[in-house]
């Protein structure tokens, strides 16, 4: 485990230009911050969940958002995304949020991010379009070599 992340074993590969698939996997607690008055998770929340854990997926791969800003002037903003709300997540639970690049293109990577609860259970997936963007114009950027080979499995 590195920086709260566990490392899934790579499933097919979904790129030719990638060697493996690049997962892992978060664990968030739900704390009452987190749901409405009935103690179940908020919807917007498990968006949170979801950027939480892609965060820490890109600085488990050697990077933080801060530095490629400050030293490759870009950042990263959700495109697209597209979620299924299966099951409620409720107080106090622990939850597993497991994060995989499943398309990784010049500008853009593609996520494949779902929600489990301790039983393993799925209560919430997303498949999720992240595109790089210049930090100065905000307009499409290429996402650098570096951080493209980390991404791929590289």
């Amino acid at each position: 485990m590195v920086n709260g992340l566990d490392h899934v074993a790579p499933s097919i590969i979904q790129h030719p230009f990638m060697s493996e698939t690049y997962s892992a996997t978060l664990r968030v607690r739900v704390y009452y911050e987190d749901t409405d008055a009935g103690g179940v998770v908020y919807h917007s929340n498990y968006l949170k969940f979801m950027e939480r854990a892609r965060t820490e997926m890109l600085r488990d791969a050697g990077f933080n958002q801060y530095d490629l800003y400050g030293s490759h002037r870009i950042g990263f903003a959700v495109r697209r995304m597209a979620v299924e709300f299966i099951r409620p997540a409720r107080l106090d639970q622990e939850l597993t949020v497991t994060t995989t690049v499943t398309q990784l293109r010049r500008v853009s990577v593609e996520f494949r991010q779902e929600i489990h609860d301790a039983t393993g259970e799925a209560l919430c997936s997303a498949s999720v379009v992240v595109a790089c963007i210049g930090a100065d114009e905000f307009k499409p950027a290429p996402i650098p070599a570096v951080v493209a080979a980390a991404l791929a499995g590289h």
